[in-house]
């Protein structure tokens, strides 16, 4: 288990029942007789339902497509080395290749839109610019 410290203020979820536990195990957060997090708690617990209006569709799409790739895969190969390359290479792919059908464009596109690639192969062009040639 990881621990953070005061770096987290806010944690945003979904109504699921099990994350006040789950918060009280990650963050040492206080919970109440009626399963919720204690007012007195240092980190705010927001709670955003789909029915209200204001849920996050742009993580969930993200949440969706990662788990469309995951879930075929067997165990990552059996260590956690893997998995974290694995997932830093889909991370590339989500960002910079991957044009995404809300934004018509890379999230890249819209963050850093002076930023062109020069070369059909987008993954060698960004293979060489992590190496620097």
């Amino acid at each position: 288990m990881y621990r953070v410290g005061n770096a987290v203020e806010v944690v945003s979820t979904d109504g699921l029942m099990v994350y006040p536990k789950v918060l009280k195990k990650t963050f040492g957060m206080k919970i109440n007789k009626f399963n919720k997090i204690a007012k007195t708690s240092k980190i705010v617990h927001k709670v955003t339902k789909s029915d209200s209006g204001r849920f996050n569709y742009k993580i969930e799409r993200f949440h969706n497509t990662l788990r469309e790739r995951t879930k075929v895969m067997r165990g990552f190969h059996g260590d956690l080395e893997s998995a974290r390359i694995i997932m830093k290479g889909f991370e590339i792919y989500y960002n910079f290749i991957r044009k995404h059908l809300a934004i018509d464009c890379t999230p890249q596109q819209k963050a850093i839109p002076t930023f062109e690639f020069t070369d059909k192969n987008k993954w060698l062009e960004l293979i060489n610019l992590g190496y620097g040639n």
